[in-house]
């Protein structure tokens, strides 16, 4: 029984931090309608600014540092806590005026994809701005301890959970016993009216942002000796926040403030339990990880019709979609030319163009569910790591032969897709986003980080073989031999091109009439929930087949290879790219992750350590500026010139029934709208 009191009360530095964390989604909600997927980060840049003062009195900014201090005389700690905390309400301040701001009338795709690109954008730069293998956080809270019933206890532990409880009351007090607080509360369900009133939106939203922002800044500072300082952890404590927050309907700091602290503690037991006999070998790791997942699934299902949504003085129009067209011609000639380039390079820069190629595969499968649908995911990355870590097991245990094998790992992975899209029978937008990221990180944590399920060491996979011919990634020296290459070619032109087909056929009518209105689209005889899970099922199938294409050219699999980053980075390039239309997917492959884009900073450039934040910064310009993306920027400029030279309004428009978008069948775009 101590040593189960020993870890409730250690788990509460942790659980604060969720609290607060929690408590900020909370207010931001109230005040924006914004969920704030990089509170984790902001937060983040706060501790390292804290930690880099405290250690040799350097100030890090953005872009240059100043000295307030040295190695021999650091920077005082109350200073040093002040500045931290003050850069984190900048960066918050920041993300309203630059991000969010500009976005208020956008579609929830849109702050969505904003919101992970902040969060990617302020990650990169912690890694690129600080030492963050050699910094270490000092102590700030009281280090010395006492005893309850035979277990230790930190004082530190405690005074997280009390500063956490503070923060929710004070959040709560100014919202509800402050002017500014109940006008932005007001303003909330209705903005024209609290501009009638006479209070701004933005400036209140602006004062909920500084202070949220100063507080997560600041219960990390405080906790970061006893947690531990990480350069990704405080990022992703935003889902279990989330889990919380998600608890309380959004608009509870008590419910959030006090879920916090329970799910700290309770993660803490559970990693306890785990060290004990009876405990499966199986289970000892990523368990406490898997639970926020839990939480956000069982708390969306009861709760989603109760979460209040945020007024709005307008319609939120989604991004165009372009419904893709085969033309027999420009289908030879692209294939043509990636045959050219595959036979023309060798070494990183074949490797490179294969990347690219499985990646436009993925990212063809977020164009399918998020830009054709309209379901926002997050967890394309861990279709494919699932299908990947399954192509191991069926090739090396069971013996599956190439191409089986892939059918196979890639049904595996369509049935979790399933299961994590039965949530969105319920729920949409950027709660749906909430659930496909917290079940990202549940399958890494208990998958791909699982010693049990995947060895330290990684895990084979057979060679490809069809028929006697050897179609290896590798023979000898070669890296990236030509009949792998052309493999992967045939593989994904043959799935693009079936995708293609059902986008501009009646399935993709069906997507689009959802994206646009669930409700006229029920009412003209389409079945939403079928049509939702056949939408994840077929997205979830080809991120499987490009997982195992990824195994396949890995030779094995490690946990590192479907990292939740690597995810999200191929969404923000997939958003970059277009995530509407099929050369968008095409797009984010050239530019992903090792992908051709990718080689060319490295070996070209000598940039390949400002790929993430290049990646980040370019969703946030383009979520801002352009939420059509690459390609959807060039077919208005096309567009323009053409009706500037009359050459347009010779095709006549049709409807896509009960979505309300205009398609014509040349050039054929659809738009759409969201109440």
């Amino acid at each position: 029984m101590s040593q189960f009191i020993q870890f409730v009360f250690l788990g509460l530095a942790v659980g604060a931090v969720y609290s607060v964390f929690a408590t900020s989604l909370v207010g931001i909600y109230a005040a924006t309608g914004v969920i704030n997927f990089a509170q984790g980060s902001i937060a983040l840049w706060a501790v390292y600014v804290v930690a880099a003062l405290r250690t040799d009195g350097t100030l890090v900014l953005p872009v240059g540092s100043l000295s307030i201090g040295s190695e021999d005389n650091p920077t005082p700690m109350v200073l040093a806590i002040v500045i931290g905390v003050v850069s984190a309400a900048l960066w918050a301040l920041l993300a309203h005026y630059l991000i969010f701001r500009p976005l208020r009338h956008a579609p929830v795709l849109a702050q969505v994809v904003a919101s992970v690109g902040l969060m990617l954008f302020i990650t990169a730069l912690v890694h690129l701005r600080f030492s963050t293998d050699s910094l270490m956080a000092l102590p700030i809270l009281p280090q010395n301890t006492f005893e309850i019933a035979g277990a230790v206890v930190n004082v530190s532990d405690i005074l997280m959970a009390v500063v956490a409880i503070l923060i929710a009351l004070l959040l709560w007090a100014y919202f509800s016993l402050t002017t500014l607080g109940v006008a932005t509360r007001a303003g909330s369900e209705d903005e024209l009216a609290a501009r009638l009133a006479g209070f701004s939106p933005d400036r209140l939203a602006a004062i909920v942002w500084v202070i949220t922002g100063a507080a997560s800044g600041l219960i990390v500072v405080l906790g970061a000796y006893t947690i531990g300082l990480d350069a990704t952890s405080y990022t992703f404590y935003i889902i279990p926040a989330l889990a919380v927050a998600l608890v309380g309907r959004l608009t509870s700091f008590g419910v959030a403030c006090a879920a916090g602290l329970i799910l700290g503690a309770f993660q803490a037991v559970i990693l306890w339990a785990s060290t004990l006999e009876w405990w499966p070998s199986w289970a000892q790791t990523g368990v406490g990880d898997a639970v926020p997942f839990v939480v956000v699934v069982i708390a969306l299902f009861l709760l989603g019709g109760k979460i209040p949504s945020r007024g709005s003085l307008g319609e939120a129009k989604m991004p165009a979609v372009f419904i893709p067209r085969i033309r027999p011609i420009p289908v030879v000639l692209m294939v043509a030319a990636v045959v050219v380039a595959v036979l023309l390079t060798s070494g990183s820069w074949r490797f490179g163009i294969v990347t690219s190629m499985i990646l436009s595969l993925i990212a063809l499968s977020l164009v399918l569910l998020t830009g054709y649908l309209g379901q926002i995911s997050l967890a394309s990355m861990a279709f494919a790591g699932a299908a990947g870590f399954a192509l191991s097991k069926v090739t090396t245990n069971w013996g599956v032969p190439f191409p089986l094998s892939i059918l196979l790992s890639a049904l595996i992975a369509t049935v979790l897709g399933v299961i994590v899209g039965v949530p969105a029978l319920r729920i949409r937008g950027a709660q749906l986003a909430v659930v496909t990221l917290a079940a990202a990180l549940a399958i890494q944590s208990f998958v791909f980080n699982n010693p049990s399920l995947t060895p330290f060491e990684g895990n084979l996979i057979e060679d490809p073989t069809l028929f006697g011919w050897d179609l290896s990634v590798r023979q000898g020296s070669e890296l990236t031999t030509i009949e792998f290459s052309m493999m992967v070619l045939v593989v994904v032109t043959v799935l693009t091109l079936i995708v293609m087909r059902f986008m501009a056929g009646a399935t993709g009518r069906a997507f689009l009439a959802v994206r646009s209105n669930e409700r006229a689209a029920a009412s003209v005889g389409i079945n939403v929930a079928a049509t939702k899970i056949l939408g994840f099922a077929l997205s979830a199938f080809l991120a499987g087949v490009g997982g195992c294409l990824i195994g396949y050219s890995r030779g094995q699999l490690s946990a590192g290879s479907f990292t939740v980053i690597i995810g999200l980075t191929l969404l923000a390039m997939t958003y970059v790219g277009g995530i509407t239309s099929v050369s968008g997917a095409f797009v984010a492959g050239i530019i992903g992750p090792l992908g051709v884009g990718y080689v060319f900073l490295t070996q070209t450039l000598d940039f390949g350590k400002y790929y993430e934040l290049i990646a980040a910064g370019s969703l946030l310009l383009m979520a801002v500026l352009n939420p059509v993306g690459v390609v959807g920027a060039v077919r208005e400029v096309v567009d323009r010139i053409k009706e500037r030279t009359g050459k347009t309004g010779h095709h006549e428009a049709h409807s896509a029934p009960a979505a309300g978008p205009t398609v014509g069948p040349s050039e054929t775009k659809a738009s759409s709208h969201v109440g």
